[in-house]
């Protein structure tokens, strides 16, 4: 027998390769990162909520002393409902991921089998979803506090999960992209100062420059879309544009924070 025989013998014996698996699909990897993700932070979830309502339900109570109602009791009341989210979805994301960039935990995300955008969507959703208790508090103690109506606080149901996004992409994007975790914990801090500053603050008060700055954060046009709510007869054209230009950065913040994801991985 030649040898050339015998090569083709052993190679046909020879085991073949077994396949690869699959590709993890999108909506299924988020799935698994969202509950990975809650399960996680499930231990700080009242500790968080805490911090997070009772900071904003006091921020109501000082401005109850200067602000009487109006369209000022209603910034006042939707400004503070969505720094619940800012607080956590914000800050508290861009202090994870720059701690986890700075820890190496990223390399273990990076072997995992999942899309880079389920990484970042999930880890959004579950910081995003701890907001939703809190708002929902602060929405309805302010409309009490400041005599508001409490008919069509049901638009939280698309404020929360809209602005969380969008505030939540920013916030990834921060923590991904600073070369530091401390200077990823101060543009957390910086982030929702702003939110702070200029979604609480009624837009009357404040000089026009900082008008225009107002106009850049996303969270504004969350507030906005709240805020319209509280009239008798609510314009839900201008709620439903707010919500719109809102969602549209929230698409853009989570594309930037996906690539940012995909910078940082591969480093």
């Amino acid at each position: 027998m030649s040898t050339g025989t015998r090569n083709r013998e052993r190679d046909a014996a020879r085991p073949l390769p077994a396949p690869l698996a699959p590709r993890a699909r999108l909506l299924p990897s988020l799935a698994a990162v969202y509950r990975a993700q809650l399960s996680r932070a499930r231990v700080a979830r009242i500790p968080l909520l805490f911090v997070a309502t009772f900071q904003s339900v006091g921020i109501m109570i000082l401005m109850r002393g200067v602000v009487d109602g109006g369209d000022e009791a209603r910034a006042v009341v939707a400004g503070s409902a969505v720094l619940v989210v800012a607080f956590v979805a914000l800050n508290l994301l861009a202090q994870y991921f720059g701690q986890l960039r700075a820890s190496g935990g990223l390399d273990h995300y990076a072997t995992l089998p999942v899309p880079p955008a389920a990484v970042v969507l999930g880890a959004a959703a579950a910081y995003a979803s701890f907001t939703a208790p809190g708002t929902v508090v602060t929405a309805v103690t302010g409309s009490v506090l400041f005599g508001l109506p409490l008919t069509h606080l049901w638009v939280l149901v698309a404020v929360i999960p809209i602005s969380g996004a969008a505030l939540a992409g920013l916030g990834a994007a921060l923590g991904l992209l600073a070369p530091r975790q401390e200077l990823a914990t101060l543009l957390g801090q910086l982030g929702m100062s702003a939110a702070l500053l200029l979604g609480v603050l009624p837009a009357a008060r404040l000089p026009e420059p900082i008008v225009y700055a107002r106009d850049l954060l996303p969270s504004t046009y969350g507030v906005e879309a709240l805020a319209g709510t509280f009239d008798a007869s609510p314009d839900w054209a201008a709620v439903g544009f707010d919500l719109g230009v809102c969602a549209a950065v929230g698409v853009v913040s989570l594309t930037v924070a996906t690539w940012a994801y995909r910078r940082a991985a591969v480093r």
